[in-house]
């Protein structure tokens, strides 16, 4: 993108956000996907026209989704010209395709693409044992009927216990939020801090909704018009009620399920655009993604499994001769309160940033107030692969709103990566 030509963001939209097994526990990832993509067709008068790309992605999904991206475009109402593609890099999905769609923008691939993502923790592939996929699969392949019973020979009724997706790091056996508490710990992160953060995040989400700010970026679903895990009322006092939910053991738990992102289903989508495009089509840019990187962090051996953004992020501002103070909003993506207040504390930290980032200064402090100005993601939820083109979509509206500047978007993900972006205008 830094070489290349101005990738436009033109806008985007989002389902609302809901906690697992609610509104669309029966919908799925192309159902939401769809409603989605349609959406976004309808708001920006596509209907019938030839896009580059539609990158779609999708962390938790059926082998039957089959390739969310293509199949979300047929029937979306674009041209059935439009390709699509689905990609996964954990929390950081959606970020990433529309970093795919910028990148063959810029290359002058393609005029204008979709980048967005998917996910459900309501509807989960549930599979049967390897024992029993074996012996359906000799079954299958059996060409006479003494042959299909025969592979069932010794068939024991345990096997047709289910096996269920995993929440766990494969390489350590340990959840997201068992790594973040290790952070917590590693960091001296306090309860009450991150109940502060969680808080603020569902206010300012609350106060962003009756200002009409997402009356263009969400639309209802199921009959639902706001993100349901938000809670406009929600205090201090309420959430110091609740019990450590990873460390409960030791009596130095801190994190929550208030002040950690609940499992959450939902959709988002953004329309990216060359300058061109977006002239002859009638579009003003709200906003232009200017720079991206990822990184990745050591988990295994002892870092902190969601700190890579603050490796990318140093990187990414090397790179464009930034400061950390150059920008005008921080959107970082919320995976727990606890995550955002370690990524803080090691950029003002002069022995991290020395010696893992190799600065000779430390990256230095944010002013709170231009972090998250409308809430984010202990507050809408986070689909796994809907969050990055929520954030997007969200920063550079605020963009348009301030009539210029510049945004960091910043998110964590499994497996010890982080993706972040420039968003300017």
């Amino acid at each position: 993108m830094p070489q290349g030509r101005p990738v436009a963001v033109l806008g985007g939209v989002r389902i609302p956000f809901c906690r697992q097994n609610t509104a669309y526990a029966d919908v799925g990832n192309l159902g939401m996907s769809v409603r989605t993509l349609g959406a976004l067709v309808e708001r920006f008068g596509l209907h019938g026209q030839q896009l580059g790309e539609v990158a779609m992605g999708a962390v938790i999904k059926h082998a039957s989704d089959w390739n969310l991206g293509r199949e979300a475009a047929l029937s979306s109402g674009l041209s059935p010209l439009t390709p699509g593609i689905t990609l996964q890099r954990a929390c950081g999905t959606s970020l990433d395709s529309l970093v795919l769609v910028g990148n063959k923008i810029a290359a002058g691939q393609i005029e204008a693409g979709v980048g967005g993502g998917s996910d459900t923790t309501s509807d989960v592939p549930i599979v049967y044992g390897q024992k029993l996929r074996r012996r359906l699969l000799r079954a299958a392949a059996a060409k006479t009927t003494g042959d299909k019973l025969r592979a069932f020979q010794g068939f024991r009724l345990r096997e047709l216990k289910p096996d269920f997706p995993g929440v766990a790091e494969p390489r350590t056996g340990k959840s997201m939020g068992e790594h973040c508490e290790d952070m917590a710990k590693e960091w001296n992160i306090a309860r009450d801090s991150q109940d502060e953060l969680a808080v603020a995040s569902h206010h300012k989400l609350a106060a962003a909704y009756e200002r009409g700010f997402f009356d263009d970026l969400v639309v209802s679903f199921r009959g639902v018009a706001r993100d349901n895990i938000l809670r406009p009322d929600t205090s201090i006092e309420k959430l110091a009620t609740l019990r450590p939910a990873f460390d409960r053991a030791t009596g130095r738990g801190t994190l929550t399920a208030a002040n950690s992102t609940p499992l959450t289903d939902g959709a988002a989508a953004c329309l990216l655009a060359s300058e061109d495009w977006a002239r002859t089509h009638g579009h003003a840019p709200l906003c232009w993604l200017r720079d991206a990187h990822v990184a990745a962090v050591d988990f295994v051996h002892g870092e902190g499994l969601l700190m890579a953004p603050t490796v990318a992020v140093a990187e990414l501002l090397r790179r464009n001769g930034l400061a950390l103070q150059d920008f005008d909003i921080y959107e970082i993506h919320e995976a727990f309160a606890a995550q955002v207040l370690c990524t803080l504390r090691a950029w003002e930290s002069e022995d991290y940033c020395r010696n893992r980032l190799g600065l000779e200064a430390p990256l230095g402090r944010i002013d709170p107030a231009k972090i998250n100005p409308v809430g984010s993601s202990l507050a809408t939820g986070h689909p796994f692969a809907a969050t990055g083109a929520r954030i997007v979509a969200t920063a550079a509206k605020q963009l348009a709103e301030r009539g210029g500047g510049r945004c960091l978007v910043s998110i964590c993900t499994a497996g010890g990566m982080g993706v972040v972006a420039i968003l300017e205008r």
